[in-house]
């Protein structure tokens, strides 16, 4: 039984984190999804887009942000540009009144980001809707490279990507959370490339306007979940690295732990309201990408985690026979662990830490914030106000 275990958690560990990512490498080289040739940017009149920016007691950010937007690429009267204050209590008003070209929503009350997005919905009178959040800066063309995607009419959703800004000096929050978003990022192209993103980042992206659907206001996931029920739609969702969002890490890891059980939450509230995608005589491609990339690593992998070292150690204390290559595997398992805590030990007195430790640090300490998430869904109640991490300025 155990051996048996044993060899079920092993493959469901490794294809999560290695084996998705090579098996979609070579779908996404080999058996690429097949679309019409697009256009350059400059052939075709560009669309009007709104702009949306839902925040809570962002004041400090206001002016950089503004700067930001104003100086993108994009003819400025196809622009609009949607800040939702979501009751803030801070000078957001008064700083965003100052600006002409803003439209300011305010319910005053809290009612959380995704009440803020559908308020927007409402309001925007543009049918390209691009969301993105506060304390982020934007290239300078990402607005082109956006809009060039809904050349295909296949495409719904467009997803930017997000990049961590971080210098050497910095904890394990940021430099764990930068080379997360790589990774993430380069599967995302390869989900693309072969059909769909599985998803968006809600630091950057866009949908047609026509395309979006109410959400619930207790929603978790808003971005991933907008995008996710527009690829249930039967639509695509594109990714770009060309058109991307730069913010800072975590503040430490205390911080980094509250937005990752926030994240590790939504994704499970999000397989139970996305539990028509497990169909695959419906859904096809989009039901490997969903599971393999989204679903495994929000539910079955970090059990898998446990089971895969419990039962290690079972074989190897009792099974004498087999020892020769379970040990070494247990060594693995040992060495990787080992190596984590040295990185936690490390970044709580506050030294710099190596790539060989906050790698696995990184690694289990999110995989331990998907168990940690389930007394948080469970007594989390209908209220509307968000959570914010700190972050780095």
């Amino acid at each position: 039984m155990s051996i048996t275990i044993f060899w079920i958690a092993i493959f469901i560990v490794f294809y999560s984190y290695l084996g998705y990512p090579m098996v979609i490498f070579v779908l996404s080289r080999y058996f690429p999804y097949q679309t019409k040739r697009r256009g350059s940017a400059a052939a075709v009149e560009e669309p009007e887009v709104a702009i949306v920016v839902a925040a809570y007691n962002e004041a400090q950010w206001i002016r950089k942000k503004m700067d930001n937007l104003l100086s993108l690429d994009y003819p400025s009267d196809k622009l609009e540009i949607i800040w939702v204050i979501d009751g803030s209590s801070d000078q957001s008003r008064s700083l965003l009144d100052s600006y002409s070209q803003v439209i300011v929503l305010d319910a005053g009350r809290r009612e959380g980001k995704t009440a803020a997005l559908n308020t927007a919905y409402a309001k925007a009178k543009s049918p390209i809707l691009v969301f993105t959040d506060a304390n982020c800066l934007l290239n300078a063309n990402a607005l082109r490279e956006i809009v060039r995607h809904f050349e295909d009419q296949t495409i719904g959703c467009v997803s930017g990507e997000k990049r961590i800004a971080f210098d050497i000096t910095d904890d394990v929050a940021s430099k764990g959370e930068s080379l997360y978003w790589k990774y993430e990022s380069k599967l995302k192209e390869w989900d693309y490339r072969y059909y769909s993103a599985v998803g968006a980042a809600g630091e950057l992206f866009a949908v047609r306007k026509e395309l979006y659907t109410i959400q619930p206001i207790d929603t978790i996931l808003d971005d991933f979940m907008i995008s996710m029920r527009i690829a249930q739609n039967g639509y695509r969702i594109a990714y770009t690295p060309l058109a991307y969002a730069v913010e800072s890490g975590s503040l430490n890891m205390a911080e980094e732990q509250k937005r990752k059980v926030r994240i590790a939450a939504g994704g499970i509230q999000a397989v139970f309201r996305l539990k028509k995608l497990f169909n695959p005589f419906r859904y096809g491609k989009l039901t490997f990408l969903y599971c393999s990339h989204r679903v495994l690593r929000w539910t079955i992998a970090p059990v898998a985690l446990i089971l895969l070292l419990v039962s290690n150690l079972i074989i190897v204390l009792g099974e004498r026979s087999l020892n020769n290559m379970f040990s070494i595997i247990l060594f693995v398992q040992m060495l990787i662990y080992l190596c984590a805590l040295i990185g936690y030990l490390k970044s709580r007195m506050g030294n710099s830490v190596h790539r060989v430790f906050y790698v696995p640090y990184y690694f289990l300490f999110m995989n331990l914030n998907v168990f940690l998430s389930i007394p948080y869904l469970m007594t989390r109640t209908k209220t509307t106000g968000w959570e914010k991490s700190r972050r780095k300025d």
